[in-house]
């Protein structure tokens, strides 16, 4: 059985209201007032959540480090990829303006720590969960450390097979921590739809029994929505104002607009699936009436006279005795003169 997962009084479970996060991560390439105004983009598409990244340039990556392919086509290739991150860090009292400006435009402060230090300082800031990154499936150290820290844990799980998953979550539970939520994810950006493979998002929960989310890095909105379909309990994708400026993630990411288009696309979604209950909705009614059949007096039809297959029609409208009581009709008489065309009821019939 999967339990809901309580992040700052949200459930987050399935069958509860589908939880989203507009992924800033780094498309504020470091401007503090670029990132407000991602903020502002986010909760006025309707977002839960806004989600940074928290990290030292030198706790994450070495001097060496080669840059993505996808980064080598978005930034400057000469960059190195410690000076690209070094770039985008964010210092702590910027951490506290955005957590400051998420308050005031009503959505959760969330990010991504990468390291120790900025644990403690997300920590210190009184996130109400930690989003790791799928680059850190295979860090227990980090996992361990977060997990101890007591919050709500979500995971992207992008890079990963099953059973580095499992050992993940393994470590997670293992530090005491049970309040996990797992996302599946591809780590290409942009992915390739042909690549989502959404239904490992039932092999997670099946095997864990856990809610899972989808981090989505595909272009537009149709796969977002199709994991929603499927089950997603969260769904968390790059936001940008606009996929044209300089740096790592714009081009993979949805701009305002689109991001608004996929939070109505995914309020609709959850709506339609509905509770499973096979049964007519209200707004068939009108529709019965006029598409469904009914028994029919097929002439005018004298009081007392036994009724025969001659004297029963089906036509519409609906209303009146189905057409699968036909046979119960046969022989019995009519109390009154029924004119043709009038619809059987039992209340005609002695």
């Amino acid at each position: 059985m999967v339990r809901p997962v309580d992040i700052a009084g949200r459930m987050i479970g399935p069958g509860q209201r589908c939880f989203i996060i507009a992924e800033a991560g780094v498309n504020h390439n470091g401007e503090v007032a670029l990132a407000k105004r991602l903020i502002e983009a986010a909760a006025d598409a309707g977002a839960d959540a806004v989600k940074f990244q928290t990290f030292r340039a030198d706790r994450l990556v070495s001097r060496s480090a080669p840059k993505a392919a996808y980064q080598r086509g978005t930034t400057d290739p000469e960059e190195s990829q410690f000076e690209m991150i070094r770039r985008l860090e964010l210092s702590p009292g910027a951490h506290r303006d955005l957590q400051g400006a998420c308050r005031r435009c009503g959505v959760l402060f969330l990010s991504t720590p990468f390291d120790e230090d900025s644990v403690a300082l997300l920590e210190e800031l009184g996130v109400p969960a930690f989003k790791i990154s799928s680059g850190d499936v295979t860090n227990w150290p980090l996992l361990s450390y977060v997990a101890r820290r007591g919050r709500p844990v979500i995971l992207s799980t992008g890079m990963s097979d099953l059973e580095e998953v499992a050992d993940a979550v393994r470590t997670i539970r293992g530090a005491g921590n049970g309040r996990l939520i797992l996302m599946h994810c591809v780590s290409q950006y942009p992915a390739d739809p042909a690549e989502a493979n959404l239904r490992a998002m039932q092999t997670l929960a099946g095997s864990f029994a856990v809610p899972v989310g989808f981090s989505d890095h595909t272009r537009g909105t149709e796969v977002a929505l199709a994991a929603v379909a499927l089950g997603a309990c969260v769904v968390e994708k790059h936001l940008t104002l606009d996929r044209r400026l300089a740096g790592p993630d714009h081009r993979a990411s949805s701009d305002p607009g689109e991001f608004r288009t996929l939070v109505r696309g995914i309020r609709a979604v959850e709506a339609a699936l509905g509770d499973g209950r096979k049964r007519p909705m209200p707004g068939e009614r009108d529709t019965a009436l006029a598409a469904r059949r009914s028994l029919i007096a097929a002439q005018d039809i004298p009081a007392g006279t036994p009724l025969t297959d001659a004297l029963i029609a089906i036509q519409r409208p609906g209303g009146g005795l189905p057409p699968s009581a036909r046979a119960r009709l046969l022989g019995r008489k009519v109390k009154v003169d029924l004119r043709g065309g009038t619809v059987l009821t039992w209340d005609v019939l002695v």
